[in-house]
């Protein structure tokens, strides 16, 4: 399947921002640029430094090397049993007893490994989001999850820390990544993450995906059982003008906000309609402890040396 790309931030690269155990997981990046571009009517977008933000959103794979690393105990609940035991589930799987939990899709209801490795994660919560940037932001080490990034032991409280190299986008950071029309410091905005002004459309094309698609619920699903969730990127030519896909459906996205006490995110679901769900109006929050089938997340960072292209991969 071909995925377009409108601008490649060091495609692959594995991340280990301080020396320590051989990364595992590898993330594709894009750069944010336009620094200090205004907010739009909503008073959101504005961001004031260059970042990158995932090409995708966080994968079912991705998130079992990081089990696997780091949940042989699972101390912190990283792990959900709804992920393999409901329909709706990513369907990793954990295997043996606490102390040596491994994790793995053997308990996938069909489909080879791969067809499910690709896809966006869920049932997670709020900090498990925080512990997978925290373990980014460590090298990919075991046991690297309560500091970082984040200090873990703020609970409720726990903010960003001042040298962060990968984080949960703030809402501004994942609202510019997903609407701002990457066309300067302006303050122009897509209403939806597909470029578009238009409601997409929730088709799954192929073999060429024609633009403005997406994946959420209307009067069916985009796909049903057992997936339910597309492959991170299948609509190839629906993404942001920053070139992240998915911003728009599959599912939830987390970010940094606090509003009240719950905490914000954005984007529609594959099981949540479209409209008002995907559009930048769409702002939600919800209790931070809480793992559903329809939330996931993906993650910023520094900025690296940015290589800008077009290219079919």
């Amino acid at each position: 399947m071909k995925k377009r790309e409108l601008m490649i931030l060091v495609v692959g690269v594995l991340l280990a921002f301080n020396s320590g155990a051989q990364a595992t997981v590898t993330m594709d990046w894009v750069a944010v640029g336009n620094a200090g571009n205004a907010a739009d009517s909503t008073g959101y977008g504005g961001v004031s430094d260059v970042y990158q933000i995932s090409t995708y959103e966080v994968t079912a794979g991705q998130y079992t090397e990081f089990l696997n690393a780091v949940a042989t105990t699972d101390t912190h609940g990283l792990y959900n049993t709804s992920m393999n035991s409901s329909s709706y589930g990513c369907q990793i799987t954990q295997n043996g007893a606490s102390g040596s939990y491994t994790y793995d899709f053997s308990g996938r209801p069909s489909g080879t490994e791969a067809d499910w490795a690709n896809r966006p994660v869920n049932y997670v919560s709020w900090y498990d989001s925080l512990r997978f940037s925290n373990w980014l932001h460590n090298g990919q080490g075991a046991g690297d999850t309560e500091d970082g990034a984040y200090d873990m032991s703020l609970g409720s409280s726990v903010v960003r820390k001042a040298g962060a190299q990968v984080w949960l986008p703030s809402e501004d950071e994942w609202y510019k990544a997903a609407y701002h029309e990457n066309d300067g410091v302006t303050g122009n905005y897509f209403e939806y993450p597909t470029s578009s002004d238009s409601v997409p459309s929730f088709d799954l094309v192929e073999p060429t995906d024609p633009g403005n698609n997406a994946t959420f619920y209307d009067s069916g699903y985009t796909i049903g059982n057992p997936y339910y969730r597309t492959e991170v990127g299948a609509h190839e030519n629906s993404g942001s003008p920053y070139g992240t896909f998915d911003m728009g459906g599959n599912v939830w996205e987390w970010n940094e906000a606090l509003i009240g006490s719950y905490r914000g995110f954005r984007g529609g679901s594959f099981n949540g309609s479209g409209g008002y769900n995907l559009s930048s109006s769409g702002r939600f929050d919800f209790n931070p402890n809480y793992e559903l089938n329809e939330m996931g997340f993906r993650v910023a960072s520094v900025p690296e040396t940015v290589t800008t292209s077009d290219v079919q991969a």
